[in-house]
């Protein structure tokens, strides 16, 4: 019976069934110390032993093998490969230090190749500078990017071609420049200011053979701890990876080489059998739809924390590399933005950039964003946006043939609510970004969405889930595109953006491998998301849209993107703030001006539209609209750049006015405290102004009297200063881009007067307005003709200063917390300095810490504009020795108004932000910015401050404030420091805002008329221009921003073309408009169509002609919505027929009664 049994289990054992006995001691594993183990199998304390150990087969670094040379490049500069070729090369030798901080050090290097090495697979020549370098051929070719250190940037192989392994030699050359990825912090943190005697050591410049299944090993558990690390515990891929991960480190020996194999063997229980041999065919396998998209990108800020020079070299670096990817990886797919950094690769690395253009017709290169630089959006104005559009698209489509269909600005602080609109008339309807992931108070709810801007535009948005742009392709970040989207009910893709950025480098071979084996365990497990590559961003965008029905299945945010952090870069840096707009209102002067000049032709042709000229300005300011730059978030030497560039559009631009002008105005003199009349003028003549602006005006204007030609000025003066150097001229120009004339004071004008009463108290008044300073502060603003006190009792204006400390980005931010801190501070010193009647003054001190602001409160005796309500407004020009440190001064003023919401300029519009805190969203908003004016009204009334250099605004309940000047110390660390001169005023109006002249005061406080002197004897040249070019009638809420020349217009006398100005309009007001455009007889117009902002034509328009002669002129309708932009071309050429109709008359068409028009 007993032998039966044991029979018995002996079969059922042979068979494999359940044994009866079981004598081990169980499979029961401790899952946190298995998990914790993972950590010793590379590097650490167990690197001579573990997988670390076996990485590399041979290393060679001596002289036999490896021959360095090396010239270091004089100073900061920045030689060409061929400039660098011809200097004289020293030895050197790894282990040589080299610098200092920015410097570039260009290296020939020559190695010698073992025979018996073509056995192996691979050969490579690492480098590591401990900064960044980027190897060339030897004639000059860019082949890679190198980034030296132990981050998780580094790449420091340079894969030597099988033939010249094959021949035992390879020679090539390196530049290495001295900063790292982020530049050169002084103190380790990313965002110090930089230690400019930093010198690097040459820490690896080895011929080695790597082990290319060990490293293959390294990313397979690579792959596997991350699945083990990011998936819930209770999920059975998790479990089974870290099975798989422990029994390879158990099967792996350091001795046994063919243990590799073996352990590679247990991946595949994750990965599947034989995954790898399908290389990018993985791809191919498993689900039919994924949900997460890969595509490789590099953000390279255009300046940062390193100048614009050096960036130059990071686009090489960084594109070159991915060419180089490009050709291992097929499936790898590479998006780059940014016009100015294309440029810049066409200009100095012309070699790089064909084989770049090639990759962009094979479809693996994606130029993107259609922008020039990825811009800040909150500060450039309307028409700077639609320029860095115009600009960016026309080089994509010039350089490769095709528009960018994706709008691209993952890394700028907020997005402004015109940028729908602009977007698509440049050609774009669909935006990715992800900044607004960092806000600081409220998660914004939603990850893909329909944006719909100020005027009603639409865009299709995606906010990554995965909330960056420089993802590391990890596990984590393919599963963070699922769990962090916020929109799965209604579009469950997402966008994975991955490689390293900020300061280049981009997508390495790690990343494209790991992505291999996420999509591969995919393919076998439906626990971990599937990831496509292969694919574009246009690709991505237009699956999203046919997935939700055209976007109808999302959800939609209307307006802003305002972002909850990095408030302070309204201010900082002021200085460039004011570069901007006055390169903004400079350049929209010069083409106006140039235009006129090159059609209206005084001179007989002589004059050509200086097209190139007024293009590489435009493109200086546009570089500085960087998303670093302009917001002042770059280091000092960037500022220094920038500068520069700001001086150059401002020479060129007063240059190419001043040509302009001689042309239109022969033998007319500039009048400016700057440039004094030459004596040579002329015994006698007029004070002139251009109107650069179309709308009409009176402006007292400074007029220079010292030397001895401004003896000629003094009889066209109404009043001068008290030293006689200065004199005082109302000028008054009712047609916008006409000529204005110098007037006395007229019967509406209201005298201004300054007097200081017995009490010490200092009044400015007319019978308009009236402001009063008492104890240092303003304690009353009035309203003369309605007797209406404005700031309410117990309250009192002027300027204030906080503490300023945010959490960590110095420059970036400002906090909540800042406003607990709010000090009063007071004028001192304060003096009458002209009592009248065209202007009246009184100058101020404030006193503050190390720092003084001197501040001269102006009265005129004209109104902010000609509309018959308007009120006068009050002028605060300020000059500041400012040396503060973390410090925020602000101007405000309390008022006797109550609204939830006050409103701000906006490109292209406005937009309102709360005054209260009834939410956190509402909250969020106590710093924010605005453009020419912030205001806040109530029915029957409001106030504005309006600026002519400032961005930072906010309302605090009916506290209405300006930002003047900041004092962070990082990343500059004199940011701020020294003098500054700025403007601003403060503008009483009756009626609410929309019933206000607030945008048009605004616009002309930003527009000075242009002074001339004009001899008698050149008066008559002043009839070129006698009559507006161009006047808006029936629409005071439509302004007239830009003219200039067509962009397919030539200018070279041997190419024929067609002949076109180009306008561009806005309603301002948020209302609909029926504007009647006036053009005048001047320009004898054949066609005119609407367009986009590439000019592309659109609908063509009725162009209205008088019968007869007595009104020449020709107008054109053009019909608005809310905040609508837009674009008339306008062909010149032999005058069409009264009427153009651009389809069928109507039946319910009536006639026209021509004299409505020109009667």
């Amino acid at each position: 019976m007993s032998g039966c049994l044991h029979n018995r289990s002996q079969h059922e054992q042979a068979a494999g069934s359940y044994p009866v006995q079981n004598l081990a001691p169980g499979a029961k594993w401790i899952k946190n110390l298995t998990q914790d183990r993972l950590g010793q199998f590379t590097g650490g304390h167990f690197g001579d032993v573990n997988l670390s150990s076996v990485l590399f087969t041979h290393r060679h670094d001596d002289a036999h093998y490896v021959s360095l040379q090396v010239w270091s490049a004089p100073g900061l500069t920045k030689p060409t490969f061929s400039e660098a070729m011809q200097q004289k090369f020293r030895p050197a030798k790894k282990g040589d230090s080299f610098g200092p901080s920015w410097t570039n050090h260009w290296w020939k290097v020559s190695v010698k190749i073992p025979s018996y090495w073509t056995q192996y697979e691979r050969v490579q020549f690492e480098f590591d500078p401990g900064c960044e370098a980027m190897i060339f051929t030897t004639d000059g070719t860019p082949l890679q990017g190198i980034t030296g250190g132990y981050g998780g940037d580094r790449r420091v192989e340079y894969i030597i071609p099988k033939s010249a392994v094959k021949d035992g030699k390879h020679e090539f050359v390196i530049e290495s420049s001295c900063n790292g990825m982020f530049g050169v912090p002084w103190n380790g943190d990313t965002i110090a200011p930089p230690d400019m005697n930093r010198f690097f050591r040459l820490a690896s410049a080895d011929l080695v053979v790597p082990n290319q299944e060990a490293w293959r090993l390294l990313w397979d558990f690579h792959t596997l701890k991350e699945i083990v690390q990011t998936l819930p515990g209770n999920t059975s891929l998790q479990n089974k990876a870290l099975v798989a991960a422990n029994e390879i480190m158990n099967v792996f020996d350091s001795g046994d080489l063919s243990s590799i194999s073996a352990a590679r063997k247990v991946a595949e229980g994750v990965f599947g059998e034989g995954w790898d041999k399908k290389g990018d065919k993985v791809y191919e396998e498993g689900a039919a739809q994924s949900q997460i998209w890969g595509i490789g990108h590099c953000h390279i800020d255009t300046a940062w924390l390193w100048p614009y020079r050096v960036t130059q070299q990071k686009v090489a670096r960084s594109w070159s590399t991915q060419i180089d990817l490009m050709e291992r990886y097929p499936e790898h797919r590479f998006a780059a933005s940014s016009a100015q950094q294309y440029k810049w690769l066409e200009q100095q690395y012309p070699s790089l950039f064909e084989r770049i253009k090639d990759k962009v017709h094979s479809g693996q290169f994606y130029p993107i964003g259609g922008s020039w630089v990825e811009n800040d959006s909150n500060m450039p104005s309307g028409e700077a946006l639609a320029r860095q559009f115009i600009f960016g698209q026309r080089f994509f489509e010039s350089r490769f043939g095709k528009r960018c269909e994706t709008a691209w600005l993952p890394d700028s602080f907020g997005y402004t609510g015109a940028f729908p609109q602009l977007m698509r008339l440049a050609g774009m309807k669909y935006f990715f970004t992800q900044k607004l992931s960092w806000n600081n108070i409220n998660v914004f709810p939603h990850s893909t969405f329909n944006w719909v801007g100020i005027d009603g535009t639409q865009v299709l948005c995606h906010m990554t889930p995965v909330d960056t742009y420089t993802a590391q392709a990890t596990v984590g970040d393919v599963q963070k595109g699922v769990t962090n989207n916020k929109n799965l009910e209604s579009n469950d893709l997402a966008l994975l953006v991955f490689g390293n950025g900020d300061g280049g480098g981009g997508p390495l071979n790690k990343m494209l491998e790991n992505l291999r084996r996420i999509r591969a365990a995919a393919n076998e497990s439906r626990e971990l998301p599937s990831v496509s590559m292969g694919r574009s961003v246009d690709d991505f965008f237009e699956a999203v849209e046919n997935k939700t029905n055209h976007g109808s299945k999302l959800p939609t945010w209307h307006g802003e993107l305002y972002f909850e952090f990095h408030r302070g870069t309204y201010t900082s840096h002021g200085s460039i703030k004011k570069g901007n707009r006055k390169s903004e209102i400079l350049l929209r002067d010069v083409e106006l001006v140039t235009t006129l000049a090159s059609l209206l032709q005084p001179k007989k042709g002589k004059y050509v539209y200086p097209k190139a000229k007024i293009d590489e300005s435009w493109e200086k300011v546009l570089l500085n609209q960087f998303h670093d730059v302009l917001p002042g978030s770059s280091i000092g030497m960037v500022y220094e750049d920038a500068e520069k560039l700001y001086a150059e559009v401002k020479k060129d631009g007063k240059d190419l006015i001043e040509e302009a002008f001689d042309s239109l105005f022969h033998k007319s003199y500039p009048l400016s405290l700057e440039e004094s009349l030459p004596s040579a003028a002329g015994a006698s003549g007029n004070i002139v102004a251009f109107n650069p602006t179309f709308l009409p005006r009176r402006d007292v204007m400074k007029v220079p009297l010292a030397g001895s030609g401004g003896t000629k000025l003094r009889g066209k003066v109404v009043q001068s200063s008290k030293n006689g150097s200065v004199g005082y001229a109302l000028m008054e120009g009712l047609s916008g881009a006409g000529i204005g004339y110098s007037r006395g004071l007229f019967a509406d004008c209201m005298p201004a007067t300054a007097v200081t009463t017995q009490s010490g108290d200092v009044i400015l008044r007319n019978s308009s307005v009236q402001l009063t300073i008492c104890h240092g502060r303003i304690t009353s603003l009035r309203d003369v003709q309605l007797g209406r006190e404005l700031i309410p009792a117990g309250q009192t204006g002027g300027m204030v200063i906080f503490d300023d400390r945010p959490g960590y980005w110095d420059a970036w931010d400002v906090e909540i917390h800042h406003l607990e801190t709010r000090r009063p501070l007071e004028f001192c010193n304060v003096r009458v300095v002209s009592d009248g009647p065209l202007r009246a003054s009184i100058e101020a001190e404030v006193l503050t810490g190390k720092s003084t602001v001197k501040v001269t409160i102006s009265l005129d005796a004209v109104t902010a504009t000609t509309r018959p309500e308007s009120r006068s407004l009050l002028r605060f020009d300020a000059k500041v020795d400012w040396y503060e440190r973390h410090k925020f001064i602000k101007f405000e003023v309390p008022l006797n108004i109550h609204n939830d919401f006050a409103t701000y300029e906006t490109q292209f519009g406005w937009v309102q932000r709360p005054t209260h805190k009834n939410t956190t969203w509402d909250a969020a908003k106590f710093e924010v910015c605005g453009h020419k004016f912030a205001d806040l009204s109530e029915y029957g009334y409001g106030v504005a401050i309006l600026s002519e250099s400032k961005y930072g605004f906010a309302c605090e309940g009916n506290v209405l404030r300006i930002s003047l000047l900041r004092a962070a110390t990082a990343p500059d660390a004199e940011q701020d420091q020294g003098q500054h001169e700025f403007s601003w005023a403060v503008m009483p109006h009756e009626g609410h805002f929309l019933q206000s002249d607030v945008p048009q005061a605004a616009y002309l406080f930003n527009s000075p008329l242009h002074l001339r002197y004009v001899p008698e004897t050149s008066m008559e040249a002043l009839a070129v221009i006698g009559t507006p070019p161009f006047v808006i009638e029936n629409a005071q809420n439509v302004m007239l921003e830009t003219v200039k020349r067509g962009e397919a217009d030539s200018f070279d006398p041997a190419v024929k073309s067609t002949t076109t100005i180009v306008l561009r309009l806005y309603e301002a007001l948020g209302g609909h408009a029926h504007a009647h455009l006036r053009i005048s007889s001047a320009f004898s117009v054949a066609k005119a169509y609407i367009t986009n902002l590439l000019e592309d034509n659109g609908d063509e328009l009725n162009i209205i002609r008088a019968d007869d002669s007595d009104d020449p002129d020709v107008l054109v309708m053009l019909d608005f919505h809310g905040f609508e932009i837009k674009t008339v071309k306008l062909v010149l050429g032999a005058a069409q027929p009264y009427l153009v109709e651009q389809s069928p008359k109507r039946e319910s068409w009536i006639s026209i009664d021509k004299t409505r028009f020109f009667g």
